[in-house]
C-alpha cells in the first residue's frame, strides 16, 4: 500500500534517521516506538505529506487515503460538534452530488443503445456501489456512535464546540478522522484526551476497521491490543519487528545483549590493534604490520548499542512524617456549579498506605474532588484531611509554576536533599533531560517538558500523601516506569487520577468509579474493575455499587459492654478471637498463593515455560483460588468488624 524506500532525515550534522525502507500493508497495525526526539512524530509527518525527507521516496498510490490525527492541531470553534463532525462526509456529499446529476441525466437521455449511454450506466453504477460501501445516507447513525463511543452525550452534540476543553475538541477531529474511513490512519499519541472507556472503544474500533493503522502511543495495552507489528526507530535506524509489542520488548533485549557482545569484542579488537601499534611503532622491521594495523583501523565501523533503557533504574521518595491511619475522608460531600450538580453524597475513606485510583468519563468530577481534597474550591458537606497529612500533588498546572529562569538542572538540585544529589544526572536521563538538555533553561521547555520536570520535583519531595492527576500524558514507556516503580515503593498513600490502564495495573488495589453523579468504591486493581464493570454494564447494573459507608451507620444501635453479662461477654470475646484467627490464616494463604504466582510469572516469562501447559495449568489454578480466597478474606474481615463494633 505505501512503500518508504532509503528515507534519511537531518535537522543539523547528524541525521535523525538514514537508510529508512519498510512496506505498510493492508490490515496492517503498526507501533512506531522509540524515544523521545528519535523522530516518530516526523516519520509520521512524511508519511501524511506535510513534510519532505533530506532523501529517499515515499510511494502512495493516487487512490489511497490517508487519515492523519497530529498531537497538536488548529482547531475551528464556529459551530456544533455535529456539524463539525458532518464535515467528516464531505466526500459522501459530493459523491450523492455527482449521482443525482448522473441520474438525471440517465433519466432525460434516450440514446439507450449508444457506447457513451452504456459507459454512463456503468461510471453510475460504480459510484453507487462505492457510495453504498461508504455508508450512503446513513452517516447520520454512524456520526452519533462514533461521538458517543468517544464520550460524547447526546446532549452535547448540539452545543457550540467552543464550550468544550482542547481534549474534547481534539476527540472530535479523531472521530472526524474515523467517519472518513481512510485506507490509512496515522494516529499520533490518540489516547492522550480519552479515558478508559474512551480507549476500549478506540481498541474495538480499530480491531474492526479495514484500514491500515501506523500509531505512535506511550499506552502500553492500547498498543499491545491494537497493533500487530513494531517499527523502532533507534541509532538513526528504523528496525522492523513483526511481532507485537510484548514479543517486541523480548526481541529489543535479546538484539541489545548481541549487540553488547558484538561491542566488546570490537572494543577488544581495537585495544589490541591500538596496543601492536603502540608497541611497535618505531620498530623500522615492524613498520609494514603497524601501517597495516592503521589502516584497519580507520575502517573499523563503530557498532552501535540501542539507547539504553532506563526503566530498571529505580527511584524513592525520601522519607517523611508517619501521617495519622485515616489520610482523607469524606462523609456527604457534594459539588454544585450553579444548577448543574457534579457529584453528591460522596462518602469514602482512605486509609494510610493505600494506593487508590480515580477513574471515569472526563468530567464526571475527578479532578474536581482533588481540588476539594486540596482545599482550592469550596464544597458541601465534611472533608477531613488527617493528622500530619503532606501533600504532594501534580496537576496539569503545576508545571506552569516552574522557575522560567532556572535551568533544568538547577530546578532538580534545588530540591534534591543528601546523596540523591548525586544521582541527579541519571535521574534526568530516565526522564529524557540527558546531556546538554539538563542546561536548557524551563523557560524554553514544551509544556510536555515541564510536565516532565515537574514529576521529577514531586519525586525528590518529603511528602506522605501523593496526589497525581493524569501523570503520563506526557512519559514515554520507560520514565512510565520509572515513575510506577516509584509510587510503588512509597511507603505513603497515593491518590491517582489516570486513564492509563497499564500505569495502574499492579498500582492501585481500590478503585472509585466517577459517573452519574456518584462516587462507587470498587475493591481490587483495575483490571478486576474493568471485568467487573463490564459484566454491570452487559446486565444494566451499572447503578449497583458496593455498600455505601453510611449504610454502617444505619446498624441497629448494639448492646454497650457495661451492660452485657459476664457469660455473653466472654462468648463475644470467643467469637472475636476465632474471627481474628480465621483472617490471619486466611491472609497467610493469600501470600503463599500471591508468592507462587510470583514464581510462575517468572517462569512463564521465559520461552521454555510459556510452552509449559503444566505451569499454565497450575498458575490457572492458584488464580482461581486466591480469587475464591480473597472474597473469603473480604467476608472474614466483615464479620470480624461487626463484631468489634459490636464489642
Amino acid at each position: 500500500m505505501i512503500s518508504v524506500e532509503a528515507l534519511k532525515v537531518e535537522f543539523g550534522v547528524k541525521p535523525l534517521f538514514h537508510d529508512a525502507s519498510f512496506v505498510i500493508n493492508d490490515r496492517d497495525r503498526i507501533a512506531l516506538v522509540g524515544k523521545n526526539g528519535a523522530g516518530k512524530s516526523t516519520l509520521l509527518k512524511i508519511l501524511c505529506g506535510m513534510q519532505k525527507p533530506t532523501s529517499g521516496h515515499v510511494t502512495i498510490p493516487h487512490d489511497t487515503t490517508l487519515g492523519y490525527l497530529p498531537q497538536v492541531m488548529v482547531i475551528q470553534d464556529d459551530t456544533t460538534v455535529r456539524d463539525e463532525a458532518r464535515k467528516a462526509f464531505a466526500g459522501n456529499m459530493k459523491m450523492k452530488e455527482r449521482l443525482d446529476r448522473m441520474e438525471r441525466e440517465l433519466a432525460e437521455r434516450t440514446d439507450y443503445e449508444s457506447d457513451d449511454y452504456n459507459a454512463l450506466v456503468a461510471r453510475f453504477t460504480q459510484e453507487h456501489d462505492r457510495y453504498q460501501m461508504m455508508g450512503a445516507g446513513n452517516y447520520e447513525a454512524e456520526l452519533e456512535r462514533t461521538l458517543t463511543g468517544l464520550g460524547f452525550l447526546r446532549s452535547d452534540l448540539e452545543r457550540p464546540t467552543a464550550e468544550f476543553s482542547g481534549g474534547w475538541r481534539m476527540r472530535i477531529e479523531l472521530a472526524k478522522i474515523l467517519l472518513q474511513r481512510p485506507d490509512v490512519l496515522l494516529l499520533d499519541e490518540p489516547t492522550n484526551h480519552l479515558d478508559i472507556e474512551s480507549i476500549q472503544w478506540l481498541e474495538q474500533f480499530l480491531a474492526t476497521s479495514s484500514s491500515a493503522v501506523v500509531l505512535v502511543s506511550h499506552d502500553r495495552a492500547f498498543i499491545n491490543n491494537v497493533t500487530n507489528r513494531t517499527l523502532e526507530i533507534t541509532c538513526g535506524q528504523v528496525i522492523d519487528y513483526k511481532v507485537r509489542y510484548d514479543q517486541y520488548v523480548v526481541l529489543r533485549k535479546e538484539r541489545r545483549e548481541q549487540q553488547l557482545r558484538a561491542y566488546e569484542n570490537q572494543q577488544k579488537e581495537i585495544a589490541d590493534m591500538k596496543e601492536f601499534i603502540e608497541r611497535f611503532r618505531y620498530k623500522p622491521t615492524k613498520a609494514v604490520q603497524v601501517q597495516s594495523r592503521i589502516k584497519q583501523l580507520a575502517k573499523i565501523v563503530p557498532i552501535e548499542i540501542d539507547e539504553v533503557d532506563n526503566s530498571a533504574m529505580r527511584l524513592k521518595f525520601p522519607p517523611c512524617l508517619r501521617s495519622g491511619d485515616f489520610p482523607v475522608i469524606c462523609d456527604e460531600v457534594r459539588k454544585d456549579y450553579g444548577a448543574h450538580t457534579v457529584f453528591s453524597d460522596v462518602t469514602l475513606t482512605i486509609r494510610r498506605g493505600e494506593k487508590v485510583a480515580f477513574v471515569g468519563k472526563n468530567g464526571e468530577g475527578k479532578s474536581t474532588l482533588v481540588k476539594c481534597i486540596m482545599g482550592e474550591i469550596p464544597f458541601d458537606g465534611n472533608l477531613k484531611i488527617g493528622h500530619n497529612v503532606q501533600i504532594g500533588y501534580f496537576a496539569q498546572n503545576q508545571a506552569q509554576l516552574l522557575d522560567e529562569e532556572k535551568t533544568v538542572y538547577d530546578t532538580i538540585d534545588y530540591v534534591a536533599k543528601g546523596d540523591i544529589r548525586m544521582r541527579i544526572n541519571d535521574i534526568l536521563g530516565a526522564f529524557m533531560f540527558g546531556g546538554e538538555n539538563s542546561e536548557k533553561k524551563v523557560k524554553v521547555l514544551s509544556g510536555g517538558e515541564r510536565s516532565r520536570l515537574a514529576i521529577i520535583r514531586l519525586l525528590l519531595e518529603p511528602v506522605n500523601l501523593l496526589i497525581l492527576d493524569e501523570p503520563t500524558n506526557h512519559l514515554d514507556m520507560p520514565s512510565k516506569d520509572v515513575l510506577k516503580e516509584a509510587v510503588k515503593a512509597f511507603d505513603g498513600t497515593a491518590i491517582i487520577v489516570s486513564h492509563d490502564r497499564e500505569f495502574l495495573d499492579g498500582l492501585v488495589t481500590k478503585v472509585y468509579e466517577f459517573g452519574g453523579g456518584k462516587v462507587r468504591e470498587h475493591l481490587g486493581g483495575i483490571y478486576d474493575f474493568l471485568r467487573d464493570r463490564k459484566i454491570d454494564s452487559l446486565n444494566q447494573l451499572g447503578t449497583s455499587s458496593p455498600v455505601a459507608p453510611a449504610a454502617v451507620e444505619e446498624t441497629p444501635p448494639v448492646v454497650s459492654a457495661n451492660k452485657q453479662n459476664y457469660v455473653e461477654r466472654r462468648e463475644q470475646q470467643k467469637r472475636i478471637r476465632k474471627a481474628e484467627k480465621e483472617v490471619k490464616a486466611c491472609e497467610a494463604k493469600i501470600e503463599t498463593m500471591e508468592k507462587r504466582l510470583a514464581e510462575l510469572d517468572a517462569l512463564l516469562c521465559t520461552p521454555e515455560g510459556a510452552s509449559d501447559m503444566v505451569l499454565v495449568t497450575e498458575y490457572t489454578s492458584i488464580k482461581k483460588n486466591l480469587d475464591e480466597e480473597i472474597s473469603r478474606w473480604e467476608q472474614l474481615s466483615e464479620q470480624l468488624e461487626s463484631l468489634m463494633i459490636e464489642d
